[in-house]
């Protein structure tokens, strides 16, 4: 009897799909529609604190169309979304809210979305994609 030579499949992480799913989702997206989505689901407050800004109602601004953020909140808006999105698309709306605000072990018991206005993007990255796949 002959050897069977194939190997099994490799096991995809679960958060792979979902990574891919929220990253075009985002790079698809207008700033003013980022903006807006993040101020629907994590407040004008929080959405500024991301954006490492002073002035919510700067969010409402870029929600509008009115303005664009700089550069380096861009990054930071674009990063929470996609992040925010992953979990979500794994989990629910309210997980993914709670997750961005909770404290995170993987962190060092900060808050991704602090994280995320500290600049640490690719860090929660791997913890949102750590969480996703259960670890």
């Amino acid at each position: 009897m002959p050897s069977d030579t194939t190997t099994p499949p490799v096991a995809v992480a679960k958060s792979a799909a979902s990574a891919e799913r929220a990253h075009i989702a985002t790079v698809r997206m207008h700033i003013s529609e980022i903006a807006r989505f993040l101020q629907d689901n994590l407040g004008q407050r929080l959405t500024a604190r991301i954006a490492n800004i002073s002035d919510p109602k700067q969010v409402g601004k870029w929600a509008s169309g009115d303005t664009t953020p700089r550069h380096d909140s861009e990054e930071r808006l674009r990063a929470a979304l996609q992040v925010f999105q992953l979990i979500q698309d794994a989990e629910s709306l309210y997980t993914a809210r709670a997750w961005m605000i909770g404290m995170n072990p993987q962190l060092e018991d900060e808050a991704p979305a602090q994280c995320i206005a500290d600049g640490r993007m690719r860090d929660v990255m791997v913890a949102a994609r750590a969480y996703v796949d259960g670890g």
